[in-house]
């Protein structure tokens, strides 16, 4: 077993229940020095910013009445789980967010430092760490405001233990968002046949057909995490642009907000009073 796994704190959940899955680290690793070239394997994620980067910092705005302009995410803790060579991380840090990459792979870890080194603002903003998820659970217990998991839950072995585990790290009402791959004949005639045999958009055995999870499997699992899903919405792939666009269908890529269940109200005798009259009865406290 790889010295990375060697587990020296108590986690909730056992080593043979890792989400990580070490055919999948062999792949990345050999990919781990081209995260940063645009035209080459990783174009489709770079080129995938132009929507997802959007859709995480429109979301989190809409959910609150305080930001700053110019760092519209300020003050936003994000964790990037599988971040790879950090092609998220580094836009989430631009709008402000402080942001934890955490991959497993370390020459991935290694690429995405090196890359943010040249920017010292995203130096400060940004730390990387060759982790797996539940490695770091136990240290960061309700830590995070936004998880972002993007094209990473068709890689792990244990999807309900890694969404466990997400709901963990989240502070209550925290966001997750997921972008992953529908489970479908298309997906694989598309994913699988003609992305990576045929043009090479992606490097062949990127993906394994059996482990794309379909939307509603995806829901399920939240729901039962506690998570209440917010929105899911289809992403298409132009190949011929290579770009990005969204779509209503949901039979290829995806993309889900789900929100964490907030901690339960303690009950109290007042809670079902109407406001007016909460402030009635604290503004004549003691007059009686």
């Amino acid at each position: 077993q790889l010295p990375l796994f060697r587990f020296t704190v108590k986690r909730p959940f056992s080593t043979s229940h890792s989400s990580v899955d070490s055919k999948e680290m062999k792949k990345f690793q050999l990919l781990a020095h081209k995260w940063w070239d645009e035209e080459g394997e990783y174009a489709a994620l770079h080129s995938m910013n132009d929507i997802r980067v959007p859709f995480i910092r429109d979301t989190l705005l809409s959910m609150s009445s305080n930001y700053h302009l110019g760092n519209p995410l300020s003050g936003i803790k994000i964790l990037d789980v599988g971040c790879g060579g950090g092609l998220l991380s580094e836009p989430l840090g631009r709008l402000g967010a402080s942001v934890t990459g955490i991959d497993p792979v370390e020459d991935n870890i290694r690429t995405a430092d090196q890359h943010k080194s040249f920017d010292p603002v995203l130096a400060k903003r940004i730390q990387y760490k060759s982790s797996s998820l539940e490695e770091i659970v136990e240290e960061s217990m309700e830590t995070f405001d936004v998880i972002v998991a993007s094209e990473v839950v068709e890689h792990v072995a244990d999807l309900e233990t890694f969404i466990k585990c997400c709901s963990q790290v989240l502070k209550p009402e925290g966001s997750l968002f997921i972008t992953t791959i529908n489970k479908t004949q298309l997906s694989y005639v598309l994913g699988i046949v003609v992305a990576e045999k045929i043009m090479g958009i992606v490097p062949e055995g990127t993906h394994e057909w059996e482990k794309f999870v379909p939307p509603e499997e995806l829901e399920r699992l939240l729901e039962s995490n506690g998570f209440s899903v917010r929105s899911v919405k289809g992403m298409l792939y132009n190949p011929l642009w290579g770009s990005w666009s969204w779509v209503e269908s949901t039979s290829l890529n995806y993309a889900v907000h789900a929100v964490r269940a907030g901690a339960p109200a303690q009950p109290h005798a007042t809670d079902t009073l109407p406001e007016t009259e909460l402030q009635q009865r604290s503004g004549t406290a003691g007059t009686a």
